[in-house]
């Protein structure tokens, strides 16, 4: 289960729990409402709490992400340019010898 399923998950179950053990206890209603008022303001909080906390880890993640994205396309390139570098050192080196064998040749 991904891990904001759970949380909303968690927070519904937590509410719907403090809600019912409030309207089940023996109360005057006003101190009811009250309690109920005060469940909910803090079960707000909690959700919101749990959401922010979420939306830090996954923008943590997304920067982990593209910090290893980077890091790779970095790699990617230098071993691109020296595959390059490699490459034209043989045609060079090839052309060079070329050119002596084919001295070579006419002496």
């Amino acid at each position: 289960m991904k891990s904001s399923h759970l949380a909303i998950s968690i927070a519904s179950g937590v509410i719907a729990g403090a809600v019912l053990g409030i309207l089940f206890a023996p109360d005057r209603g006003s101190n009811t409402r009250r309690k109920i008022s005060q469940k909910s303001t803090d079960m707000k909080n909690s959700i919101k709490d749990s959401i922010d906390n979420l939306a830090s880890s996954v923008e943590d993640k997304y920067e982990q992400i593209t910090s290893k994205l980077s890091s790779a396309s970095s790699k990617v390139s230098n071993a691109i340019e020296d595959t390059k570098s490699k490459v034209n050192n043989t045609i060079e080196d090839t052309r060079s010898k070329a050119a002596d064998l084919k001295t070579d040749m006419k002496s």
